[in-house]
């Protein structure tokens, strides 16, 4: 009913117009259609419905979209204006039934933002969205995170990697709702025996709808290139002795207190099945995050154009 009152009002009144003339049009409509309806028709409600015809204005779609989606639910997507933000935002809250209440809380921690996938160019991200829309799978460019918000462990200043093991531990149902859908905690301290020599993963989970085995180490200072061959020892023991039939090889998530991009792209680690994050266990100002995680989305984004460029520029190799 709402997407078709707002096709009404695009189509039979407001015919294009926008700006200062299309808002006095809807606010007269609002206040005769209250005056002969009552509540639910004010001018907030009915710019609303226009800009839901806007946003989805394939009937077919949202059709599909109605069985599944609260009018609440559309209310809050109708507040991004990027196309494939709240695409991302639709999708996920299909996939992983989301309540308006957690869609609200995902929007407001800029989940888009601190997922790998938003640092990817738009036809990558397009795709995904698509294979999640028709296969209902998500994959770990939309699932992992960076930065990891950790504020809810409330550790001081001063902490030592077993204190942030613990406190995640404590808390772990907040943990898992960090870390996203479908993860499920497995072990602490899992110990690995290899050529007489222990070995200790701090966190192993698995993630239900990735079907794989995820190894966290977590770091408290800054990200080192020998962590590497670290997580990559757990990844390769894990697939030898603890992956299941059916299952994708294992995953490692390495989270640091900081880190630097070039060595994370010199050492190729997305090749080794290894994702690296930064946590924070305090919020800077949310305008102040906002501006970091969207800085990071554009030198993300122009480091793969450089590396596209480079690559069409290569000089013809000799036959």
């Amino acid at each position: 009913m709402y997407w078709q009152v707002g096709k009404r009002i695009a189509d039979e009144i407001l015919k294009g117009q926008r700006g200062e003339y299309g808002q006095q049009i809807i606010s007269t409509l609002a206040q005769q259609l209250s005056a002969e309806f009552g509540r639910g028709w004010s001018k907030r409600n009915l710019a609303n419905m226009v800009k839901f015809v806007e946003y989805f204005p394939d009937n077919e779609i949202l059709h599909a979209l109605r069985t599944q989606l609260s009018w609440t639910h559309f209310r809050q997507l109708l507040a991004i204006d990027e196309p494939l933000k709240r695409d991302f935002y639709v999708q996920m809250s299909i996939t992983s039934r989301w309540s308006t209440h957690t869609l609200a809380e995902r929007i407001d921690s800029q989940l888009y933002e601190r997922t790998a996938i938003s640092k990817k160019p738009e036809q990558t991200i397009t795709k995904e969205l698509q294979h999640l829309q028709s296969q209902g799978q998500i994959s770990q460019d939309l699932l992992f995170k960076d930065p990891c918000l950790l504020d809810f462990l409330e550790l001081n200043d001063h902490y030592l990697e077993k204190d942030l093991e613990d406190a995640i531990l404590r808390d772990l149902e907040q943990f898992l709702l960090e870390l996203g859908a479908g993860f499920t905690f497995i072990a602490r301290q899992k110990r690995l025996h290899i050529d007489n020599d222990d070995f200790y993963i701090d966190l192993l989970f698995y993630n239900r709808k990735l079907k794989r085995l995820i190894a966290i180490d977590l770091k408290i200072g800054h990200f080192k290139p020998e962590f590497k061959g670290q997580m990559e020892l757990y990844l390769r023991w894990l697939a030898r002795y603890e992956q299941e039939p059916g299952e994708q090889p294992p995953l490692g998530i390495i989270l640091c207190a900081g880190k630097k991009q070039e060595q994370i792209e010199l050492l190729e680690l997305d090749n080794s099945g290894i994702h690296v994050a930064e946590y924070l266990t305090t919020l800077p100002p949310k305008a102040l995050l906002e501006q970091r995680l969207h800085q990071a989305i554009e030198r993300a984004r122009l480091r793969l154009q450089d590396q596209e460029d480079a690559t069409l520029n290569l000089p013809n190799t000799p036959a």
